[in-house]
């Protein structure tokens, strides 16, 4: 596969998407990575997203910045709590506070047009239904029916040029997800998942174990037989 392959890679510095990027380098595709703000409190991944494409000498990186308004109601936006300390089971019920409202058909949407701008034909998402299976707009039917949807919305995809959304991790349990990354060299200790960060200092975060996010992620590391190498970070 040549380099007239590009991609935009939906990338926030988390763990998953940081696997997702280097499947996607492994793969020989020419990266453009596209990162959102949109005043989440986890808003640490956006330097974090910065820095790891700067170690990697990966160029065209857009940031694009969201109102915090359309996002009413989201812990992850809001005042509210971010749900701490809960079981697995507990997870899979029902839909989290921490969902944005349809943030991934947004994403989605934006990818879309700043692919047919370049003429990319490759999107590639990090959803995961099996971890995150409260999350609608993570599973396999939405990503089906988005994928129909951009294409019959597109000059590209009414002309025959179909655009492909590439969802490589979206059947793996997080220490699948893990491994896979471990074998594509995936630094770890450079990535972020923790909703509620604790500050240590201006410039320097810390997990916080308790969030779902956080919970999710050590336990994968743990069934993937590896440690964690994330302890604190510098941004």
């Amino acid at each position: 596969m040549g380099k007239t392959n590009k991609a935009i890679i939906l990338f926030s510095g988390g763990l998953d998407s940081t696997t997702l990027l280097y499947t996607a380098i492994k793969d020989n595709y020419e990266i453009f990575p596209l990162t959102f703000s949109y005043s989440q409190k986890h808003s640490v991944e956006i330097s974090i997203c910065k820095k790891h494409l700067q170690k990697l000498g990966i160029e065209n990186h857009q940031i694009i910045n969201l109102t915090p308004e359309i996002f009413q109601g989201s812990a992850l936006t809001s005042l509210a709590n971010i749900p701490k300390n809960r079981s697995k089971k507990e997870m899979e019920v029902g839909i989290p506070t921490t969902y944005v409202p349809v943030r991934n058909l947004i994403f989605l949407s934006t990818a879309v047009a700043y692919a047919e701008s370049i003429n990319a034909k490759h999107i590639f998402i990090g959803v995961n239904a099996l971890d995150y299976s409260g999350y609608p707009d993570c599973r396999p039917d939405f990503i089906n029916s988005f994928q129909e949807t951009a294409n019959l919305a597109s000059r590209e995809g009414r002309e025959g040029r179909t655009i492909s959304i590439h969802t490589p991790l979206i059947h793996l349990q997080k220490h699948e997800i893990i491994q896979l990354g471990f074998s594509n060299s995936v630094p770890y200790e450079f990535t972020w998942s923790c909703y509620d960060p604790v500050v240590l200092s201006n410039d320097t975060y810390a997990p916080c174990h308790e969030c779902d996010s956080c919970i999710l992620r050590e336990s994968g590391f743990k069934k993937a037989g590896q440690l964690d190498p994330l302890n604190r970070i510098t941004v």
